[in-house]
Formats: C-alpha cells, sequence, structure tokens
C-alpha cells in the first residue's frame, strides 16, 4: 500500500536499494573484472558511472519531494476566454468540471487524487515508486529520471556482460528496471464515441512528438537533461492542436 505523500515508503527504499544494488555490480564487480579499477579506462567508466548514478538519485529525490501541482486557490473558468480554445466539462449534464471533494472548479487536465486527497494540475498518474503524482511541477523531472534510470541500466548491462565474457566463473545478472506506462485521463470517452461513429479522433493536446517534447521539457533542447531547469507554463493553459504553431509562417 502506498503511504501519505512527503512520506518515505517501500516502494521508495526498494527503488534506492535497486540504484545501489546496481552501482555496486558496475563499479565494483563489473568493472574491475573487464578493465580493472586501477588501468585508465577503468577509472574512467567508473567516474561515468558514477555521474549517471549520481544524476538518477538526484533526478528521482527531486520526482519523490516535488509538489505536482495545486490548482490556485482562486481560480475560475473563463468560458469567453478566447485564449483557451477547449474547455473540459464532466460526462454528464455537460457542466463545468468542479471538485466537489475540493470545493473548487478544475482547470483543464487536472484530476483529483485519491492517495494524495487533492487536485493535481495536469496530473498523469500516481505513481507509488515516487509516492507522489505526477503532474505539471514535476513531470519532467520524473521523465528526466526515467531516461537517466534507462541508460544507467543499459550502460550497467554492457559492464556486467564485458566483466561475465573476461571472467567466466563468475556469473552476474542484472535486474532491469521494468517501464511503465503513462494512461491518459483525458480523451478515453470522446476517442470511443468517435470510434463508434465511425470518426477519426485527435487528441485536441497531441502537438506532435516534437512540440510534445518541447511542452514538458523546454524550448531549449540544450536544457532537456538538466534536472534544474523548471518546467514550462503554468500547469492552467495549455497549447492544443487547434492553436496555430508558433513556427508556422503566415499564409
Amino acid at each position: 500500500m502506498a503511504g501519505r505523500p512527503g512520506y518515505v515508503t517501500v516502494p521508495i527504499l526498494s527503488v534506492l536499494a535497486a540504484i545501489g544494488y546496481v552501482y555496486y555490480t558496475a563499479v565494483f564487480l563489473a568493472i574491475p573484472a573487464w578493465l580493472g579499477l586501477a588501468t585508465a579506462a577503468g577509472v574512467a567508466n567508473a567516474v561515468a558511472f558514477t555521474a549517471l548514478a549520481a544524476a538518477c538519485v538526484a533526478t528521482y529525490a527531486v520526482a519523490v519531494s516535488r509538489d505536482p501541482g495545486r490548482v490556485p486557490p482562486a481560480f475560475l473558468p473563463d468560458v469567453e476566454d478566447a485564449e483557451s480554445p477547449i474547455h473540459e466539462i464532466k460526462r454528464k449534464g455537460g457542466d463545468l468540471r468542479y471538485c466537489q471533494k475540493c470545493s473548487h472548479y478544475k482547470p483543464p487536465r487536472a484530476h483529483h487524487c485519491r492517495v494524495c486527497k487533492r487536485c493535481v494540475l495536469r496530473m498523469d498518474h500516481h505513481c507509488i515508486w515516487i509516492n507522489n503524482c505526477v503532474g505539471h511541477e514535476n513531470y519532467k523531472i520524473f521523465l528526466v529520471f526515467v531516461l537517466y534510470a534507462v541508460v544507467a541500466s543499459l550502460y550497467s548491462l554492457v559492464l556486467v556482460i564485458g566483466g561475465a565474457v573476461h571472467s567466466l566463473p563468475k556469473n552476474e545478472q542484472l535486474g532491469s528496471d521494468s517501464s511503465r506506462t503513462s494512461i491518459y485521463h483525458e480523451g478515453v470517452r470522446a476517442m470511443w464515441l468517435a470510434e463508434k461513429a465511425g470518426n477519426l479522433y485527435h487528441h485536441p493536446y497531441d502537438l506532435g512528438v516534437y512540440e510534445n517534447l518541447v511542452s514538458v521539457l523546454g524550448p531549449n533542447a540544450l536544457c532537456w537533461l538538466c534536472p534544474i531547469s523548471r518546467n514550462t507554463g503554468n500547469g492552467i493553459r495549455f497549447r492544443t492542436s487547434y492553436d496555430i504553431p508558433l513556427s508556422t509562417p503566415p499564409i
């Protein structure tokens, strides 16, 4: 069972233990067996993997501790706002989305988390492995952590295989991290209705692969992997496929 947000739980300790185990196996077993820690190649790989492991721990700590995004107390949806082409409504009745538990209106893509017991901006899902929601404020850092973890897993796998080949009596096995699937909360019913009617459905927040990455990681590609850079936007308004791309020249 997941603990209260902000608390260190068994899944969090399991992730840290897994990172520690992979680091120890790669640096203190695989590299010495393959390259040797006294060689230049061994030292270079040990330093590189140590930096990668430190990046994993740092980004994971931020993903665990950072608030995913709270709805501003004074937020009120403006249906006459020309800058917001989409206003999400309830499935039944067509009223503006209102959270009865939090007693306030919900911005687009915001949802109430039953574990955190509050509404979260741009809520993707509640992750037990960080004991926190993945939302607007920590979406980027969570994605960067997953990227670092995948790279570290592949790197350690290469080191372990190399160490095993050069040391046949030792049979080291590396457990890779399981991939997680993020499930969108919005658009599921709309897509079902469109397909039922024989129509094509396009998610309004799907801007394409590059623009989707820019909306999460920022416009500067050089800062995409920088864990200290902040997320973009305010978590209340989002670009949609109905907007004219900034890079599109006027006709």
